[in-house]
């Protein structure tokens, strides 16, 4: 059976370095959080090959598209599991994707949230496959994110020891 980083390289995709958090920048909390065969990750946005937070920033539906979102959200996915790679060694411990939930900063209007996050949605379910790669989901839009984000994703996975 194909690991995901196998997958990830069949599909020509390459994680990110974990992310490096802007210096001054205080989070009293960690990005991914390891409760015995849980793993929580914290709302992510998308990072830069050098691990540098890169947005995307700006709202949907007036500074994004639907499209350019739902391609920001696959590359948010990317992050996801180069910080739960680091955290964990082997993507492979994950034995099942439990939720997801999406947040996007959406212009007055805006209704197409749920279609951004399926670039997230699709991603894993292409890496883990659909018996490990499903999940619930939630897409939401917001006001506004933190530090401008167009999107953060957060969820939760279990993992083997």
């Amino acid at each position: 059976m194909q690991t995901p980083e196998e997958r990830l390289d069949e599909l020509g995709l390459v994680l990110p370095k974990p992310v490096e958090v802007p210096a001054g920048l205080h989070l009293p909390f960690t990005f991914i959080n390891v409760r015995g065969d849980r793993l929580a990750f914290s709302g992510h946005p998308k990072q830069s090959q050098d691990g540098a937070i890169a947005g995307p920033f700006g709202e949907l539906g007036s500074d994004l598209s639907t499209e350019e979102g739902y391609a920001a959200a696959r590359d948010v996915a990317l992050s996801v599991l180069a910080n739960m790679k680091a955290e964990i060694g082997e993507l492979s411990r994950v034995t099942g994707w439990v939720r997801v939930f999406g947040m996007v900063n959406s212009a007055p209007g805006y209704t197409e949230q749920h279609l951004v996050i399926n670039g997230f949605s699709d991603l894993i379910v292409e890496v883990f496959g659909k018996d490990i790669g499903r999940h619930a989901r939630s897409a939401i839009g917001t006001a506004g994110l933190p530090l401008g984000f167009a999107m953060e994703i957060e969820g939760e996975v279990l993992i083997r020891p």
